[in-house]
């Protein structure tokens, strides 16, 4: 105590300079901080899916039935040095989500995995660099697994049809005060349980030249088959931009994508997404979006059609927060297909087109 004490007394004399911003900075003691978050829904479906799960979607999931989208609780934990998250989960939209994760042993698989949003450790490196590892939300895209954060309610296409969740290790490098870069070793495109002796790898780089402006630019290159099959490298280029000028919010995403086939050449797909949010108070938002997926080769999207997956869709939503912690949206969405993907109640060829009306309460604690 008393060098404690006579150190300060030295630095408030001037005699002794007090330390660098950057040392006092590692001397702060991490903090936890616990959360959680509830966002229940009811959503009607044109189609009226006979078995109530609607189709090409992971939220909202089901039709005609009030339900919880997602629900979790976290610790948090930030430091001059180390930090991490810890966050368990439930909800339709995991269930839907995680439906297609690997079962390879039986130590692991989507019973395990589905309930973890997130596990990581961060360690810092150097002062513009962290390591971090685990289990974690992806790098790619504007949109993300929690639907508080992003500004239209349900996901995007191109956001359902890429990773939300990835298993794996990452750098994240602020090279500058603009541009911050990320390298990405994983198992694979969203899957925490190995299919292959393979390892995928990403990159994301952002560029914010204004406050107000964000473009970046997104990779993954991975072999996503089983080690029974042959080998067929998945790759994505994503182009992605955010500009929020006093009062709006808009972002567009473009993604290309390829997969090699077995017998030579390629499979490819593309998509877009294109939002814009107003604020027309404090407490009411306005939001639009147009996009499309064509996966004509059922890369990502298995239709069993000649045609596969070429769609184009819209939406148009309300949000409201009468209070900081409430939000009360509502959507209505539309669909339009090259082929008759949709279903529809009493017409067993399904429909070319898809509707869908949402309404969510969500509380963040």
């Amino acid at each position: 105590m008393i060098p404690l004490v006579l150190a300060a007394t030295l630095q408030a004399s001037g005699i002794v300079a007090p330390p660098p911003d950057s040392a006092r900075r590692d001397t702060i003691p991490p903090r936890v901080v616990f959360g959680a978050f509830i966002d229940g829904y009811y959503a009607w479906d044109a189609g009226r899916p006979r078995a109530l799960d609607r189709a090409f979607t992971t939220q909202p999931a089901r039709h005609n039935e009030f339900n919880i989208n997602l629900a979790f609780v976290e610790a948090a934990l930030t430091g001059a040095r180390v930090r991490g998250r810890l966050a368990l989960q439930a909800g339709t939209s995991v269930q839907s989500n995680y439906f297609a994760e690997p079962q390879v042993g039986a130590v692991s698989g989507g019973v395990l995995s589905r309930n973890i949003q997130e596990a990581t450790v961060g360690l810092r490196l150097h002062p513009r660099l962290w390591w971090d590892g685990g289990i974690y939300f992806s790098y790619v895209g504007l949109e993300g697994w929690v639907s508080r954060d992003n500004p239209t309610y349900t996901r995007s296409l191109i956001a359902d049809y890429t990773p939300y969740y990835l298993s794996g290790a990452k750098l994240t490098w602020q090279a500058t005060s603009t541009v911050t870069a990320q390298l990405h070793v994983m198992n694979g495109w969203q899957n925490v349980s190995e299919t292959n002796a393979d390892k995928a790898v990403g990159t994301r780089i952002d560029w914010t030249p204004h406050p107000t402006v964000l473009l970046g630019w997104t990779t993954f290159v991975g072999n996503e088959q089983p080690d029974s099959l042959p080998s067929r490298v998945r790759v994505l280029s994503q182009f992605l931009g955010r500009w929020t000028p006093p009062g709006w919010e808009l972002s567009g995403v473009v993604d290309l994508g390829q997969q090699r086939r077995p017998g030579g050449g390629a499979d490819r797909w593309s998509g877009s997404t294109l939002i814009a949010r107003r604020s027309l108070t404090s407490r009411v938002k306005a939001v639009g979006r147009a996009e499309h997926l064509f996966d004509g080769r059922q890369v990502l999207v298995s239709t069993g059609t000649p045609g596969g997956f070429r769609t184009t869709g819209a939406s148009l939503g309300l949000d409201v927060s009468p209070e900081p912690r409430v939000l009360w949206r509502t959507e209505v969405r539309a669909f339009r297909s090259g082929e008759a993907l949709w279903p529809r109640a009493g017409r067993p060829g399904g429909s070319r087109t898809g509707l869908l009306a949402v309404v969510s309460v969500a509380l963040t604690l």
